[in-house]
């Protein structure tokens, strides 16, 4: 019996495939490798994907007006009140945790600024904006004007304050997506949406997934690697200065603004990778690192028992110094 069980299961992992499903969710594309058996129906597992990223747009994309984040930014006083979903109560409470973790660099209430600046819904600007804009911006911005009950009630302190949560969506995407696969048994697999990355177990060859850190380059191709980095039961995500950004007067400014000044970073960061135990916090961590700089930013990281990171930072004569944490590991 044992040995019929054994040929069986060994007949089992030789019909075993790599399928790769892949489509377009939040404004980008998403890719996901799961390493099936022969029974893994690649139409139904889509469909179910797909139906979940709906779910999740449904509830946190900015571009619709119809959805749950849209609503609570449309309620202008403190007396109205929204009830979040599960989904959307569950990436408020992650984006409260980051917020304290890095002292408001990270900040998902930045919406007034994105748009001040030109990098937001309403498209670009050509002029930097002036102090007195930025400072205007800057009054409604804080994490802490939003109050968030253990129910999921949610209200404005400041009636002006919006929610804008694109650097952790992607991640908490990749997160509820490698549930999914996990309920349904699955225990090897990579998911990616926009470059934030969750892998479990191993690939077809038995191997880690390899997984790539672009070239942190403008222009550079999204197939130009800089590093590779193993990872099993791991999520990991990057946040750089070289895919949007403006020029004016031969200086750069990049999309990812410091909370504090309410102005690009300047602090020569243009690349921050974070691998973490989800990718909703590694997403968020990446982006709070490129505001940190590597000094606060590793000290943050090597603090952590569960994250590690590596910080790119190009120095004025354009060479590029890596920073990585103590527990970085590159293939």
């Amino acid at each position: 019996g044992l040995a019929l069980a054994l040929v069986l299961a060994c007949v089992a992992c030789q019909h075993r495939k790599a399928l790769t499903l892949s489509g377009r969710t939040m404004g980008t594309t998403y890719h996901v490798t799961v390493i099936a058996g022969p029974f893994t129906s690649a139409g139904k597992l889509q469909a179910q994907i797909d139906h979940r990223l709906a779910q999740l747009n449904d509830s946190m994309s900015t571009y619709d007006p119809t959805s749950e984040i849209s609503r609570f930014n449309a309620i202008d006083s403190t007396s109205q009140s929204l009830t979040a979903s599960a989904d959307f109560h569950d990436v408020l409470q992650v984006a409260s945790k980051l917020h304290r973790l890095t002292d408001g660099a990270w900040d998902g209430t930045l919406d007034p600024l994105i748009t001040l600046w030109g990098f937001g819904r309403k498209g670009t600007v050509t002029d930097i904006p002036d102090e007195a804009a930025i400072r205007q911006a800057l009054a409604h911005v804080g994490f802490d004007r939003i109050q968030v009950d253990p129910a999921g009630v949610m209200r404005k302190l400041d009636p002006m304050v919006t929610l804008d949560l694109a650097s952790i969506a992607k991640g908490y995407g990749v997160d509820a997506i490698a549930r999914l696969l996990g309920e349904r048994g699955l225990a090897h697999f990579l998911v990616e949406i926009g470059g934030e990355v969750y892998a479990r177990g191993k690939r077809l060859d038995g191997r880690p997934w390899q997984v790539g850190i672009n070239r942190p380059e403008r222009g550079a191709a999204a197939s130009d690697v800089y590093k590779v980095v193993p990872l099993t039961d791991q999520a990991m995500a990057t946040s750089g200065d070289y895919r949007i950004f403006f020029e004016v007067d031969g200086h750069y400014y990049a999309h990812v603004l410091d909370p504090r000044i309410g102005r690009p970073v300047t602090n020569g960061v243009v690349s921050a990778t974070v691998v973490a135990a989800n990718c909703t916090v590694a997403d968020g961590l990446a982006t709070a690192l490129m505001v940190m700089g590597p000094e606060k930013g590793l000290e943050l990281i090597n603090r952590l028992d569960t994250a590690a990171c590596l910080i790119v930072v190009r120095r004025p004569d354009g060479r590029l110094v890596d920073y990585p944490s103590e527990r970085f590991v590159l293939r």
